[in-house]
């Protein structure tokens, strides 16, 4: 079982913060079920993390993205082009909204005399 050291994986990752974020998701993700680029030795996640990483197993650019992608709370996916007629709808129902709110803003005419009996038949 081969030690990593920090001096090892400095090479590939300049930054120690950068290092550790990336090995942290690596790892996750090896608990996660990625498959391994290395063989386990019977180290632990984070350990292969470091090792794959010491070693360029790992695209770390791949590894940045999924960094970002999970901390995102917004996706960036773009409507998918059946949303035009979703829109078209959209537009048509508040147009007729607008119409009937328009025409209950409306005064109304009030009944005419002749409407009202006030006489009593028998």
């Amino acid at each position: 079982m081969a030690r990593v050291t920090v001096e090892d994986c400095i090479v590939q990752v300049p930054n120690r913060f950068d290092l550790v974020m990336l090995a942290a998701q690596r790892a996750r993700d090896i608990s996660a079920g990625a498959p391994l680029m290395l063989d386990r030795d019977r180290d632990k996640n984070p350990v292969v993390a470091l090792r794959e990483i010491a070693e360029s197993k790992m695209q770390l650019d791949v590894l940045r993205e999924s960094i970002v992608k999970g901390l995102q709370k917004h996706s960036d996916i773009d409507r998918p082009e059946e949303g035009g007629e979703m829109l078209e709808l959209e537009q048509e129902l508040a147009a007729t909204l607008a119409q009937q709110g328009a025409e209950a803003s409306q005064p109304r005419a009030l009944p005419g005399a002749d409407e009202y009996d006030d006489t009593d038949q028998p």
